[in-house]
């Protein structure tokens, strides 16, 4: 796939698959080697199960089966074999074999370490596909085992041992098949577990919701069988019939239903493909399109670039045509070209045949030393220790008597000091200032307030307020009795009532009692009529609310049968109304590619219009120009021609003429352009004059109308 844009150019490049082999070429390629009669088989076997030769053959009965003990088609291998008879399909390792047997050693031991190659094994089919050519009876001795004098007794097993396991953490490509041990089962017996003997990994194992229904509805299955009445009952035959005909129907609605969920899932999978195929249609539409866009793109570019620069070539040939227009020749003018800059002196151009950077690269410096990484290296400890490492020494100190190291001196320790008191006063910034050691203020305490006191009474001070105290409870609890008899002498007439019903309390209990006991009778036989009629109730409302769970099954059975041949319509219409739209996208789609094909011709014609009437045009100018010129020079040669007969003429003329002939022409010509020139300007001068009086009316007619007119705009305005 290749993409370009206005400047850049991307190509992807697919990798092509190789074969290895042909299918074949153990049997006709005589270089085909094979080192053993295993690998013959094997080869053999990939050309017998090649993907070409197996078919898929539908049954007719199950076609349209869902489930795995009925399969709706089968796998076989075409029993036409591409190879002729006549080929030999053995190995032809059997016919080389008499001549290897002929240059075999005769000192090497044939029981020894040399018995491999005189033995040879039978060919033993790895599946049962391949017919075997040879078939031996297996045997339980090893034939790699020594001669059992030679064996040596087995070690015993020890209590532990280390065995090699297999994690859960392996690839996909080692997962084995889960393995079924052999079973036995006991005489009369039939597990249930047998009846899903016909599941197998990858078909129906591990169980999903389908094979979990199917169950289900053997057990049921089985279950029903159990209460059919027996074979041999003939009054039970109507029965029987009519429970099996029931069964039927029902497994043909499963069967129904499994279909149409066949159908929707095999629905959907055209579908799929559908959407896929066109999206590859639309895929390989579009890199279509690209590159053929891609590719006019190009052309267009190169005609673009190929049309400026002719053009900027006769754009120069014009322009120094039109230099040349008078046909002089100029001079170089060395002051001015070493005056501008951008003359060919300082900025020649490459197209006059002037190459200022050829043989450049000859003053490039190429050193071994400065271009690979070696040569840096072996650079860098060539040198001295002084140019990598630099070493700054301080100079040092001319000692002697002289004033010049005092001052110096001098000089150093002030400026110590001052270093020494700027760090000092950092310092103090950052320190809690230390309260004076002398002349400290002790704060003292302030003095406790006294501590109040109170006089102490006397003993008979104290008996006397106890008295007080005794004899003032006494009077209060008198005061209580004193109104509680004041209330009941109030109230004694209501004492006495209520001493007058106490005494007839019994009686009346006696009738409370009686009474309930009437009430609890008739409570009791209401009890009883409302039990029977709640018996009654019960008994028509099971056989209403049976009736009613009856027709309310109908009803909804009915509904979901109404509500499935809905959806079934729905599903109908959504079909009908996407195929629709589906329609009136591609007729969309295709309007819109033909309005895009027939703007992109229009494009093109008128492109090509565009170029056309450009080189056209280019062409009618050149011809014009050319024409024009070729007609200048013509003219000015029979200008220069007529000119040197006319001064001919007249030069001989002058020669001839005496002084009278000349006053007369100088008359003739004065007479002829003087006279009428004059003439011209005073007819020129009574025109103005007359124009003038015409104008000079019209200005005063326009000025004496003015005022009136500027008097009736101020009016207006007011």
């Amino acid at each position: 796939v290749s993409t370009q844009s206005t400047g850049t150019t991307t190509q992807t490049l697919q990798s092509t698959k190789v074969q290895t082999q042909r299918r074949y070429d153990y049997i006709y390629d005589p270089l085909f080697t094979l080192s053993s009669n295993r690998d013959h088989a094997r080869e053999r076997y990939k050309a017998y199960i090649a993907p070409d030769r197996v078919k898929k053959v539908p049954h007719y009965g199950p076609m349209f089966s869902g489930l795995n003990h009925f399969p709706s088609q089968q796998i076989q291998i075409d029993s036409v074999d591409p190879v002729p008879s006549f080929m030999s399909r053995k190995w032809q390792g059997y016919q080389k074999q008499p001549v290897q047997m002929n240059n075999v050693n005769p000192h090497l031991a044939v029981s020894g370490g040399d018995r491999y190659k005189y033995s040879r094994r039978p060919i033993i089919p790895f599946l049962q596909q391949v017919p075997p050519d040879v078939l031996l009876q297996t045997t339980r001795v090893d034939p790699t085992m020594p001669p059992p004098e030679q064996q040596q007794s087995r070690p015993p097993t020890p209590l532990t041992w280390t065995v090699g396991v297999q994690t859960m953490y392996r690839e996909s490509e080692v997962q084995t098949d889960p393995y079924t041990p052999e079973y036995v089962t006991e005489k009369g017996t039939v597990p249930e577990l047998l009846t899903l003997a016909s599941l197998s990994y990858t078909r129906g194992l591990p169980a999903g919701l389908a094979e979990v229904e199917m169950i289900e509805r053997a057990r049921e299955k089985r279950a029903w069988e159990k209460t059919l009445p027996p074979v041999d009952d003939v009054s039970q035959l109507p029965k029987r019939r009519a429970m099996m005909e029931e069964l039927e129907r029902k497994e043909w609605v499963i069967r129904e239903r499994e279909i149409e969920k066949l159908q929707q899932v095999r629905l959907q999978v055209l579908k799929q493909i559908l959407e896929k195929r066109e999206e590859d249609n639309t895929n390989t539409n579009t890199e279509r399109l690209n590159a053929i866009w891609s590719k006019k793109q190009v052309a267009k570019d190169a005609k673009f670039k190929k049309m400026r620069t002719e053009n900027i070539k006769a754009l120069r040939k014009l322009a120094a045509d039109r230099e040349k227009v008078e046909g002089k020749l100029s001079r170089r003018n060395v002051v001015s070209d070493y005056s501008s800059f951008a003359s060919q002196v300082y900025a020649p151009q490459t197209r006059v045949g002037v190459f200022l950077d050829r043989g450049s690269e000859l003053y490039n410096v190429k050193n071994r030393y400065l271009n690979t990484y070696e040569g840096l290296l072996e650079l860098e400890n060539s040198l001295p220790d002084y140019v990598t490492q630099p070493r700054i020494k301080l100079p040092t100190l001319v000692s002697g008597k002289g004033g010049a190291k005092k001052r110096f001196e001098k000089r150093l320790k002030e400026l110590d000091d001052t270093a020494d008191l700027i760090k000092l006063e950092k310092e103090k910034q950052f320190e809690v200032p230390a309260p004076p050691r002398f002349l400290q203020k002790v704060v003292r305490p302030p003095p406790r307030p006294p501590t109040p006191s109170v006089e102490t009474p006397s003993e008979e001070d104290e008996k006397r307020e106890l008295a007080v105290i005794f004899l003032q409870q006494l009077l209060r609890g008198r005061a209580v009795q004193n109104m509680m008899q004041e209330g009941k002498e109030k109230r004694m007439e209501l004492i006495d009532e209520l001493r007058s019903t106490e005494c007839l309390k019994p009686e009346e209990d006696k009738k409370i009692k009686e009474s309930k006991k009437a009430a609890r009778g008739v409570q009791r036989k209401q009890r009883m009529m409302h039990h029977k009629e709640s018996l009654a109730n019960e008994m028509l409302e099971g056989m209403g609310g049976k009736n009613i769970g009856q027709m309310a099954d109908f009803l909804s059975k009915e509904l979901v049968r109404l509500q499935e041949e809905q959806r079934i319509h729905a599903f109908a219409l959504l079909a009908e109304r996407k195929r629709r739209m589906r329609e009136a996208e591609e007729s969309g789609k295709r309007q819109v590619e033909e309005r895009r094909r027939m703007e992109e011709d229009e494009i093109w014609r008128q492109m090509c219009n565009c170029h056309q009437g450009t080189m056209e045009t280019y062409l009618e100018d050149i011809i014009v120009r050319s024409v024009d010129k070729t007609a200048d020079e013509q003219a000015r040669q029979e200008i220069q021609t007529k000119a040197e007969k006319i001064n001919d003429i007249a030069y001989e003329l002058e020669s001839k003429r005496d002084r009278l002939q000349s006053e007369n022409m100088v008359a003739e010509l004065v007479y002829s352009f003087l006279l009428p020139e004059v003439e011209k300007e005073t007819l020129r001068e009574n025109v103005k004059r007359e124009q003038r009086r015409h104008i000079l009316a019209a200005h005063s007619v326009i000025h004496a109308q003015t005022p009136d007119i500027e008097k009736e705009g101020g009016s207006s305005k007011q």
